[in-house]
């Protein structure tokens, strides 16, 4: 098993979320976060006070899924969050030992 968690701009989150259900994943998590990359924030302008902005707003949803389903999830995720316009985020791929869903004690592919 695998897990993605992909940092993205927020506006991309139901574009990611339809692409990923289209494949047939049913779970994910969403997180709100701050950060920044590359594009070290920004400047921004208010009542005439120039100010850095130096955390994004971010979106970082977290899936787990099979091996096999890996390759057409990255696509996926890649194909709806890309603006390509500097910030538009990143993958991480990590491996999963193991599940458990805590209601039935099912572990491995069937608790995913």
């Amino acid at each position: 098993m695998k897990k993605i968690e992909a940092v993205i701009k927020p506006f991309k989150l139901d574009e990611v979320k339809e692409a990923l259900q289209e494949l047939g994943l049913q779970g994910m998590t969403v997180i709100e976060a701050k950060g920044y990359g590359r594009q070290k924030g920004h400047t921004e302008l208010y009542r005439g006070a120039e100010y850095v902005v130096d955390f994004l707003p971010k979106i970082k949803v977290e899936v787990v899924l099979p091996d096999d389903q890996l390759e057409a999830a990255l696509e996926a995720i890649v194909g709806a969050a890309r603006t390509g316009r500097i910030g538009d985020g990143k993958i991480f791929v990590s491996e999963v030992l193991d599940v458990l869903r805590i209601r039935t004690g099912e572990t491995g592919d069937a608790a995913v």
